[in-house]
C-alpha cells in the first residue's frame, strides 16, 4: 500500500469577481502556490471552503500541515490598532478571521507552518506584531513593490539581495548568508511580535523572514515568493523541502494516533 500523500491546508482568499455591477463572491487560490506545496513539498494542497475560525479545531487535526500563501489584500490595520492608510487598497475580513486563529493553533498543536508575503504578515501580526502599510513612504525605506505592466517572469525576478542571518536554517538552506530575492509587497513588517525572531534583513533593515523562537514543529514566514518556480532555485527548492519534510514527520504522528 502506497503512503498517503501529506495534506496541506491553503486558505482561499475572497473577492468580488465579474462586471463592474455584477459581481459576485469566488473563493480563490493561485495555481503557483498549490503547485509549489505539491511539487516542492510533495503534498496534496487542500481548501476548506468557507472554513472560519470556530472550525478550526476540527479541522486542523485532519492536515500535516498549513501554507498561508500571499495574495492581492491586505491584513486589516485593526488588528495591530491602526487606520486604513490607503482605502484603495483591497482588504480581505473573511481570511483574516480564519488564519490569525489558525497561526496561533498551529503553534499551540505543533502544526508546520509556512507564511510567504502576505502569510508572513498574518504571522507577525497574529503573534503580535505590525506592519507598516506602505513601506514605501516610511523614511530610510525602498520600494518593495514589484514593477507595474511587465510580464510575470519580470514582476518575480530577483530584485534585491537580502542577508540571512548566519546559523539559521535559511542560512543553511541557501548554502549562503546573502541570496537574491524577488519583490513584490507594499506592506512590511514594523513591529516584530515576541516570540518571532527575524532571520533575513533587505538592504533597507526591513526584515524579510523569521522564525517562531521554540517551535515545536517547522515555523517558518518569508516576505518574498519562493513559490515561484520552486524547483528552479535550489534556495526556494530547500524550503519547500524542509516544509514537505516536516510535514511528512506530522503526518506519521497524526495517523500513529488515529
Amino acid at each position: 500500500m502506497n503512503k498517503p500523500a501529506c495534506l496541506v491546508w491553503l486558505p482561499a482568499d475572497h473577492r468580488l469577481m465579474g462586471d463592474h455591477g455584477h459581481q459576485m463572491p469566488w473563493l480563490v487560490l493561485g495555481d503557483k502556490y498549490a503547485r509549489a506545496a505539491k511539487v516542492g513539498a510533495h503534498a496534496q494542497p487542500v481548501v476548506f471552503p468557507l472554513a472560519n475560525a470556530e472550525q478550526v479545531p476540527e479541522l486542523l487535526p485532519m492536515v500535516d500541515g498549513v501554507m498561508l500563501t500571499g495574495s492581492a489584500s491586505n491584513v486589516h490595520p485593526s488588528h495591530f490598532d491602526e487606520d486604513v492608510a490607503d482605502p484603495s487598497l483591497p482588504l480581505d475580513a473573511e481570511r483574516d478571521q480564519l488564519t490569525l486563529a489558525l497561526i496561533r493553533a498551529c503553534v499551540s498543536a505543533g502544526v508546520p507552518l509556512l507564511g510567504i508575503c502576505r502569510g508572513y504578515q498574518e504571522i507577525n501580526v497574529a503573534m503580535g506584531g505590525s506592519l507598516h502599510q506602505r513601506v514605501h513612504a516610511v523614511p530610510g525605506m525602498n520600494d518593495h513593490r514589484e514593477p507595474k505592466g511587465v510580464p510575470p517572469d519580470q514582476q518575480y525576478a530577483p530584485s534585491h539581495p537580502v542577508r540571512l542571518v548566519e546559523g539559521s536554517d535559511l542560512h543553511h538552506w541557501a548554502g549562503s548568508t546573502e541570496v537574491m530575492v524577488n519583490s513584490l509587497h507594499g506592506q512590511g513588517v514594523n513591529r516584530l511580535a515576541p516570540g518571532l525572531r527575524a532571520t533575513a534583513y533587505a538592504p533597507d533593515g526591513l526584515v524579510e523572514a523569521f522564525t517562531v523562537e521554540g517551535a515545536r514543529a517547522f515555523a517558518h514566514a518569508v516576505q518574498w515568493h519562493p513559490e515561484w518556480r520552486c524547483w528552479e532555485t535550489p534556495f526556494y527548492a530547500n524550503i519547500f523541502k524542509a516544509f514537505g519534510q516536516a510535514c511528512e514527520a506530522r503526518q506519521r504522528q497524526r495517523l500513529a494516533l488515529v
